[in-house]
């Protein structure tokens, strides 16, 4: 598997020698300042989160669960100096605010929480908290290397930001872009702030070690392929193929597929498993055929071997599987799911900026703890509006509604329970 893995790589470079790029980002680099970008967004978030059935909600949390926050992130990019090699730095900026939610409430992961001596140390939501951090970063050519404070988006080593404010890794990243349609990607990360969290290596991580890249085939296939190894918890490889096949000028069929190979690694020592190790496949394959305004969307997911794919030290985004879905991941041990998917652009009915999603999973087979049948569903419906025009343009609206059953408590014992999320953003460029 990996000499397939790290051939078909070779070939892609070898496919490319022939397309290098005449002139390099870095020939074209106007300046530290002259490129310089400095972005603001505001996050206006309500979140309730109400567990279904049950008088005991998982890990301690109140029988309801509502908050409401407001998010300020601040993003400066500067440019990269002249000559051959170039230098710049990013800087990141983050501040959360509760603007409603009181200790009855706590629990949906938008604010930190404190141990209150006057309550017996009864846990409660912080009123305010911030976190920031700071990148260098160099330029030869079309090849960056970033040291510091980042966001990720890798296939085994991707960021959450599905809460108030995302989460920052710190470490090394490479990312080259010399031959045409291939992205290398190279890294070590040896911390991860969690969303909530103000203080590093709040998820326990120790080292992450990364590496892989996309292909793009043609304008129409692509692939990837990565493989990391996290110190103490597991090793990973990736793979991905999506292809779009274009019917006419409003029809298209697209396929993806995806596929984790897992593998405890080291002591394992914070795995939250039973002290079980890891070893198991997860993949999934979904195809959406889009007319006009309409896309529909089927996709299966299955998970085979020992345990639940894992994620979460490497980042909470680090499961690009097609029914990780709003609530579930529908990721636990032997478990087979099926998507159903409605995607709506209004658009094409003269309302441009107002899509629509709705979408059903279900998921059976999973081996937990009192079953190994274990069964779950999700229904999700999701709404955004964004304006696109005027004074206040790109300002977004968006109502995300997420119902969760299963009387087997499969996500990691959760309860059935119903979310509710409320989304203002504004992106504000100043820069």
């Amino acid at each position: 598997m990996r000499v397939m893995k790290w051939s078909m790589i070779a070939l892609a470079v070898a496919a490319g020698t022939s397309q290098l790029a005449v002139a390099s980002s870095q020939d074209e680099s106007k300046g530290f300042i002259e490129d310089s970008t400095l972005n603001v967004k505001t996050r206006l978030l309500y979140f309730s989160r109400d567990p279904r059935n049950t008088e005991t909600p998982a890990f301690g949390l109140p029988k309801r669960s509502e908050e409401t926050g407001l998010g300020f992130l601040g993003t400066f990019e500067s440019g990269f100096t002249q000559g051959t090699v170039g230098f710049g730095v990013d800087a990141i900026g983050m501040l959360g605010i509760k603007l409603d939610g009181g200790r009855g409430t706590r629990g949906t992961g938008l604010f930190p929480t404190s141990s209150d001596p006057a309550t017996s140390g009864d846990q409660h939501s912080q009123d305010d908290y911030s976190k920031g951090g700071a990148a260098a970063k160099f330029r030869i050519s079309d090849t960056v290397l970033k040291v510091g404070d980042q966001f990720t988006a890798l296939p085994v080593f991707a960021t959450d930001d599905s809460r108030l404010l995302p989460e920052i890794a710190q470490g090394a990243l490479i990312t080259s872009n010399e031959i045409k349609g291939l992205t290398l990607h190279a890294g070590r990360f040896t911390s991860l702030t969690g969303q909530a969290d103000t203080y590093r290596d709040s998820l326990h991580l120790k080292k992450a070690d990364v590496i892989g890249g996309v292909y793009a085939i043609t304008d129409t296939l692509s692939t990837s392929l990565y493989y990391s190894k996290v110190e103490d918890y597991w090793r990973k490889y990736y793979g991905n193929v999506n292809w779009s096949l274009p019917l006419s000028d409003k029809q298209g069929l697209v396929f993806d597929f995806n596929i984790y190979d897992t593998k405890s690694t080291g002591s394992a020592e914070y795995l939250a498993y039973d002290d079980d190790k890891l070893d198991n496949t997860a993949f999934s394959l979904s195809a959406a055929y889009n007319i006009g305004a309409h896309t529909f969307t089927i996709a299966h997911q299955r998970v085979t071997g020992d345990g639940d794919y894992g994620y979460g030290v490497d980042g909470g985004g680090t499961v690009f599987l097609a029914n990780s879905v709003a609530r579930s991941d529908f990721n636990a041990e032997d478990e087979r799911s099926w998507q159903a998917r409605y995607d709506l652009n209004f658009a094409e009915y003269g309302i441009p900026g107002l899509t629509f999603m709705t979408r059903y999973v279900r998921g059976t087979g999973a081996n937990v703890e009192g079953t190994n049948n274990g069964k779950e569903w999700e229904r999700d419906i999701d709404v955004k509006y964004v304006l696109q025009e005027g004074p206040a343009k790109d300002l977004s609206f968006r109502v995300r509604q997420a119902t969760y059953r299963s009387a087997d408590g499969v996500y990691y014992g959760s309860p059935s329970l119903d979310e509710l999320r409320l989304i203002v953003e504004y992106p504000l460029s100043i820069l």
